[in-house]
């Protein structure tokens, strides 16, 4: 098995970023999302959106379901500014599809160990 661990935040935050890419209709966003998890995320990890308090990687999975709901027509995402440094990373991104927009998104990453240990999440879902 490959040792993740010794990653800086930008590769952690890279690997997160190109694996999501994947979560396109012809994907199965559950296999997607375990996949990101094996590589990228903490079993402890705590996520704070404003929709609460989500842990572990059960906490994970909710969010993408909520996602996937959300942008149902799962379109790429547009990343729009990424930045990481030392054991933090931030990521602006937006999304469209016929019927939602997100022009605002934004994720923070506390990384330790080659995994994403904390993150908050902000986004602002526009009808069309």
């Amino acid at each position: 098995m490959e040792d993740l661990s010794s990653r800086s935040a930008q590769e952690v935050l890279d690997d997160h970023l190109n694996i999501a890419q994947n979560w396109g209709a012809e994907e199965d966003i559950e296999r997607v999302v375990e996949e990101d998890m094996r590589r990228n995320v903490s079993e402890d990890i705590v996520v704070l959106i404003n929709r609460g308090v989500f842990r572990g990687h059960e906490g994970v999975m909710q969010l993408a379901q909520m996602l996937g709901e959300e942008l149902p027509e799962h379109n790429a995402f547009e990343y729009t500014f990424r930045a990481a440094e030392g054991k933090i990373a931030m990521l602006e991104w937006a999304y469209e599809d016929t019927t939602v927009r997100v022009r605002d998104g934004v994720d923070s990453y506390l990384i330790e160990d080659g995994k994403i240990v904390a993150q908050t999440i902000h986004y602002t879902l526009e009808q069309k």
